[in-house]
């Protein structure tokens, strides 16, 4: 009995402390600051669609609300919720959206408040062998943190391909750095069997078409994640 006390007590004073306080490896307290900064920058999306519901994830790009997400994932929505990191949810309004191949969209939602943003990397860096972090609503489950390795670089359909697990839920939503940035937003698996099983190959679209994509929607850059102007090479 006592030695059950002092391990509750124990567990009870770990949980109080601090991260920086606790003994985490260095690898977990990367994956811990990272979801921390970015989780609430991630939201839910729910589409309704003609014949049924699309969800998906998406990313807060600029304080006022604006997303970005994965077109397919509100193609031919009637309506659509986003439910942010604190669980309001808002109807969005479509800005812009690209056609399956580039397959990103971008959403806005009047929040009434300023909300967290995601900060963008440069997906021109990206190495096979780096890790990375994906943040998304795999099958409705809000919030989940997955981690694994950039296993390739499809250069030729512009995709780079991850072990991280991603799942139907998670499109739309950012493929990340150690840093916390933005390198690629989550698209697709590889799944043969018709999602009976994860057999860890997913792609995402690298974060500079999509920079590219929201420079060429004009909406102006003055509120941005970033504060600057990019620049692209065709």
């Amino acid at each position: 009995m006592l030695k059950r006390i002092v391990l509750y007590l124990t567990f009870v004073i770990l949980t109080l402390l601090p991260v920086s306080a606790q003994n985490f490896a260095p690898d977990e307290l990367i994956n811990i600051s990272v979801y921390e900064k970015i989780n609430p920058a991630i939201v839910a999306i729910d589409a309704n669609l003609s014949d049924g519901f699309s969800a998906g994830t998406g990313c807060v790009i600029r304080s006022d609300g604006v997303i970005l997400t994965g077109s397919h994932v509100i193609e031919g929505a009637k309506d659509i919720d986003v439910t942010t990191y604190d669980g309001k949810v808002y109807k969005a309004s479509i800005l812009a959206k690209m056609g399956k191949n580039k397959d990103l969209a971008l959403l806005k939602i009047d929040a009434k408040k300023n909300l967290k943003t995601i900060s963008f990397g440069d997906s021109s860096d990206v190495k096979v062998g780096q890790k990375v972090l994906a943040i998304g609503n795999p099958f409705g489950f809000s919030g989940t943190l997955t981690s694994g390795i950039v296993s390739r670089i499809d250069y030729a359909k512009g995709r780079i391909q991850t072990d991280a697990a991603i799942n139907p839920g998670c499109s739309g939503g950012p493929l990340l750095n150690s840093q916390g940035e933005v390198i690629g937003i989550s698209q697709s698996i590889y799944n043969p069997d018709n999602n009976i099983s994860n057999i860890g190959i997913g792609f995402a679209i690298p974060v500079n078409d999509a920079k590219k994509f929201i420079e060429t929607a004009n909406l102006g850059n003055s509120h941005l994640t970033n504060k600057k102007r990019f620049a692209f090479k065709e």
